[in-house]
């Protein structure tokens, strides 16, 4: 981890203490000083992030209770040839697993079969979990907010190719082959991590 990303990582912190406080101190005296922390830190992220202060509060939505990591789930589907099942994000035109923000109100096993149904079409199961991961420990590009992402081992049921307007394709690759992964999404280290797991039926993996 580079001095910019560990810096990013440490803004991030403090973002989250301040909003804690201001939380929890609605009617303190001290919640003038929790919001000029607050303040603060979004403008270091500024400068890290290359992004002006009002995008960035345009990523958050004010807290209302104890701020805590953001979850993102992701299903790795695996065909008889050992191919790995992508899709392509038209955000970017870049591949990816099938997945995204998890939402409240629903189960980790319901996020990700909805996640794979509204990219692909495809109708699936979930397999197993396969692993646990903090985004923190891998090069992605710096983002705002914290997070772990679930990935789950999962199998199509029925279904044909239908995605939302998010995904602008969706196919099967060889492990040796990969298209360009978007790298916000996926690492080709985490994508080689989790195919191993389910091969190997190993334990799941956590940081």
């Amino acid at each position: 981890m580079d001095v910019s990303e560990n810096l990013l990582n440490q803004i991030k912190q403090v973002k989250s203490l301040a909003e804690a406080g201001l939380v929890f101190n609605k009617e303190n005296y001290d919640a003038e000083r929790y919001e000029e922390l607050r303040t603060l830190a979004l403008e270091m992220m500024s400068i890290l992030s290359d992004k002006p202060v009002a995008q960035l509060k345009g990523f958050f939505v004010p807290e209302t209770d104890y701020p805590t990591a953001k979850v993102d789930v992701r299903g790795l589907i695996l065909n008889e040839q050992n191919q790995v099942l992508l899709v392509q994000e038209t955000v970017d035109n870049k591949w990816t697993l099938p997945g995204g923000w998890a939402d409240v109100g629903l189960t980790p096993t319901e996020n990700v079969l909805k996640e794979i149904e509204e990219e692909t079409g495809f109708k699936a199961e979930v397999i197993r979990l396969l692993a646990v991961l903090d985004k923190r420990n891998y090069p992605h590009p710096p983002q705002p907010h914290y997070v772990y992402k679930l990935c789950f081992l999962c199998k199509i049921q029925e279904g044909s190719f239908d995605p939302n307007f998010d995904i602008g394709g969706v196919d099967w690759f060889d492990m040796n082959t990969l298209p360009e992964l978007s790298a916000d999404r996926i690492l080709e280290e985490q994508l080689v991590k989790l195919v191993k797991i389910a091969q190997e039926d190993n334990p799941v993996y956590f940081d």
